[in-house]
């Protein structure tokens, strides 16, 4: 007889309702976060790039091959919500991960790049920064422009950027690398702590 059981984290609309922000406040319900997200699970490592929102895997057993990110569309978090909000110690920005129907870990990669390679740091944010960092943002900026436009490179060489995007504030701590609950530090940043605030840890 074949093992019909389907994982927990199996994309589809099977697993109860969706929690809108209204009901998870009220009912204050702990959430529980795909294993991918947290960096937990044994056989799929999650390999995403802010600069190019490339995303892709590996097992941590054999390193030398790459996998396809195929569980994109599982649930972030169960119970599914429409609403994840998602802060890291690395940048003063929140970023909210929205889907009516349950947000995935497709929505949280893709809402995350858009917002860090399509928003730029404002001038009042850019002069907060000590000189030496606004050097490294700047350098970061020319390298991260280069490896967004590598396939025209060969045809010509771009101008330094004159303003700078999210993603060069992080400097070279470009890859995602999880999201876990700091409930204290949600509080401090954003005056209150939720279910569904969490923070995201970044590499180089």
């Amino acid at each position: 007889m074949g093992d019909n059981t389907v994982s927990k984290w199996a994309a589809g609309t099977s697993y109860g309702p969706v929690l809108s922000q209204t009901d998870l406040y009220l009912l204050n319900t702990d959430l529980q976060l795909n294993p991918i997200l947290q960096g937990t699970n044994p056989g799929f490592h999650l390999l995403f790039n802010l600069v190019t929102g490339s995303t892709g895997g590996f097992n941590p057993e054999a390193r030398d091959r790459d996998l396809l990110f195929t569980q994109k569309d599982e649930p972030a978090t169960l119970p599914r919500v429409t609403q994840l909000i998602i802060i890291t110690e690395l940048s003063p920005w929140c970023t909210i991960v929205q889907n009516e129907r349950g947000v995935t870990m497709s929505d949280v990669c893709t809402t995350i790049w858009k917002e860090y390679t399509e928003n730029y740091v404002s001038e009042q944010e850019f002069n907060t920064l000590p000189a030496r960092l606004q050097e490294h943002v700047k350098r970061a900026a020319a390298n991260n422009q280069q490896a967004a436009s590598n396939w025209a490179m060969y045809y010509n060489t771009p101008a330094p950027p004159s303003r700078y995007k999210r993603v060069d504030w992080l400097r070279d701590k470009i890859y995602f690398d999880g999201l876990t609950k700091k409930d204290t530090y949600s509080a401090s940043r954003l005056g209150f702590k939720a279910p569904n605030i969490f923070v995201m840890c970044l590499a180089s």
